[in-house]
């Protein structure tokens, strides 16, 4: 279906979009210009909603907002927003009484033009999103980025030509009510997240893994070896399957070899892609994203291109970002760390010295006992912080290499707080770095807000 096909099957329908998040505001506009009868449905009051209630209400969209935002969901079609929980028992009630409950990645999949090349996993995928994007750009084609990395791409669908490529990251949110998966699939790895949102971490797994279900066999699936989850995907493969390890060699995909040079295994014949040394951002958890990245790309790019954004790609936005040096001392934000293991493979592998680290926050009913001994191996001083702060302080205390002060467990109210502290703590040749290992919605919005916020505040010192 194209989109224009799809857009005359709406005119005159009744639309829902429930929850008025980045993605559903667009849409909604633009569905109510091409004919639809929308309504924006909310949680938020008008007055939270602001300058979005306005422009809505503008744009001919009726809005029912406040808790009983979902009450009388009597619509022909409603759209989901990755944040509102699949099995919410309206949602089932709706799908039993024959009404199409969807969401805005799942049209797109269906009205996309060109070739998806699709990620997810529960640490990694923003920055091998940005990296896959980076490397396709450098080989000349025209890309596409969206998805989870918070551009929606349904609304700019009409833009998109056959011969570009859309690069999107892929949340479980997002995945779970997928029926379709990208030409090309990435996991980069699969933990323990989001337990709060979904039922359980069957749920949860299961979502993931509609990103290769649904594949034929001409797609393309790229899986983490090293991770046991990740790989437990293989049997499910219908198309070409390629690995990716940094601790043992693969036939068919990329390994490291004894120099550190990433190797792209074809069978018999291997080709020397990168060498790690190239790749400007810091970390071993970003060799597996370059790792990711090169077999979701390999053929349609040079071992060149791939050197070349190596070289010179920064990084992302609050994933290990240098914030400043001040009196020797050197801030870092991590606000994207939303889990332990996050945490672990990001700032508490990056550094040989040992880290002054800010962490805690909203509580996503994950584990933190995996979160201990590596703190206690690379922190001096533990700042924590929210609602999950005394359950990180536990984890320490229980982990085999803790020892009375080492390191040293401090508590605050605020980041604010937190961040002051820090600045008496720490010494020239320090290293403060904001990695929660937990979500922000305890204190913030989101994690880019925490992380600006963060970013505010040190250069305020």
């Amino acid at each position: 279906m194209t989109m224009e096909e799809f857009y005359k099957s709406i005119k005159g329908k009744t639309i829902a979009f429930c929850g008025l998040g980045g993605s559903n505001v667009p849409l909604a506009k633009t569905f109510s210009q091409k004919g639809a009868i929308v309504t924006g449905r909310d949680r938020r009051s008008y007055e939270k909603l602001g300058d979005t209630a306005t422009e809505l209400e503008k744009a001919g969209v009726r809005l029912i907002l406040g808790d009983d935002y979902l009450n009388d969901l009597h619509e022909e079609i409603i759209f989901r927003t990755p944040g509102i929980r699949f099995h919410l028992p309206e949602l089932e009630t709706a799908r039993k009484n024959g009404q199409i409950v969807t969401s805005e990645m799942e049209v797109f999949f269906d009205v996309c033009p060109c070739p998806i090349f699709g990620i997810t996993g529960s640490d990694g995928k923003t920055t091998t999103t940005s990296i896959l994007a980076e490397i396709l750009k450098k080989s000349g084609k025209t890309v596409h980025v969206g998805g989870n990395i918070g551009t929606p791409l349904l609304p700019k669908v009409e833009t998109i030509k056959p011969n570009d490529v859309v690069v999107a990251e892929l949340s479980s949110f997002q995945l779970i009510s997928m029926r379709r998966s990208p030409m090309v699939g990435i996991v980069t790895n699969i933990t323990p997240n989001h337990l709060d949102m979904h039922k359980d971490m069957n749920e949860y797994i299961n979502a993931k893994k509609n990103i290769i279900l649904h594949q034929n066999a001409f797609g393309r699936a790229v899986l983490n070896l090293d991770n046991e989850i990740s790989a437990s995907f293989a049997p499910k493969v219908r198309g070409q399957l390629l690995y990716f390890s940094r601790k043992q060699k693969v036939e068919h995909g990329c390994w490291l070899n004894k120099n550190e040079q990433i190797i792209f295994s074809d069978g018999g014949k291997d080709t020397v892609i990168l060498d790690t040394k190239d790749i400007r951002i810091p970390g071993s958890h970003n060799i597996e994203n370059y790792m990711a990245a090169i077999c979701a790309s390999f053929g349609f790019v040079s071992p060149d291109d791939v050197t070349t954004v190596a070289k010179t790609f920064p990084g992302v936005a609050h994933r290990a970002e240098f914030v400043r040096e001040l009196n020797g001392v050197r801030w870092y934000n991590d606000s994207i760390a939303t889990t332990p293991s996050r945490t672990i493979k990001g700032m508490l592998s990056i550094f040989s010295e040992k880290l002054i680290l800010i962490a805690g926050g909203y509580d996503k009913k994950i584990p933190f006992e995996p979160l201990g001994q590596p703190i206690c191996d690379h922190v001096k001083t533990l700042v924590l912080l929210g609602n999950t702060a005394p359950k990180i302080e536990t984890a320490v205390k229980a982990a085999a290499g803790y020892k009375d002060g080492a390191p040293k467990i401090l508590h605050v109210s605020t980041l604010q707080e937190a961040v002051d502290l820090c600045n008496k703590e720490a010494h020239s040749g320090d290293v403060v770095a904001l990695s929660p290992a937990c979500a922000s919605y305890d204190m913030f919005p989101n994690f880019v807000i925490r992380g600006n916020t963060f970013k505010e505040m040190v250069m305020a010192l």
